[in-house]
């Protein structure tokens, strides 16, 4: 990993306040943080890997898990979860076989929940990728996830 890491590294050297701007650049090269990057990035900035890791965990911006071809966000902001976001999340977990915050196990789907997408006129909401889908119910969240398989 070291040298494919290198190039994302090198236009930091000597900068400080960097640690954020380069989890950004390691997450958007491998899609996630691996764990080797996290200890390439604590030997390059000379600090603790526990100390990324306490930063990195903090923002949610951040995963340890590769993402999954397809990102599933279910909205849990209010709007979305009085009109029945909390059962649409069970639907696609019991669709998936997965929690939020986690891949299945093909690297098909990634889950994610959400506080809010800023569309409550259309909740409850979920966003496959860049598509949004409104208006949800258990039954039609199930119906797209497999159009997704």
């Amino acid at each position: 990993m070291g040298s494919e890491l290198s190039g994302v590294l090198v236009p930091f050297q000597g900068e400080k306040g960097t640690l954020i701007p380069i989890l950004q650049a390691v997450q958007a090269k491998f899609g996630y943080l691996p764990e080797e990057a996290v200890f390439e990035v604590a030997r390059f900035l000379d600090m603790p890997a526990s100390e990324i890791y306490g930063v990195a965990t903090f923002y949610s911006q951040f995963r340890f898990t590769p993402p999954g071809k397809h990102t599933v966000k279910v909205c849990l902001g209010t709007a979305c979860y009085v009109r029945g976001g909390a059962q649409i999340m069970e639907a696609i977990e019991t669709e998936l076989g997965i929690k939020a915050g986690e891949t299945t196990p093909d690297m098909q789907f990634g889950l994610e929940r959400v506080a809010c997408f800023g569309c409550c006129a259309l909740a409850p909401v979920i966003v496959i990728d860049d598509t949004v889908y409104s208006k949800m119910t258990p039954g039609k969240a199930k119906e797209i996830i497999s159009s997704y398989k």
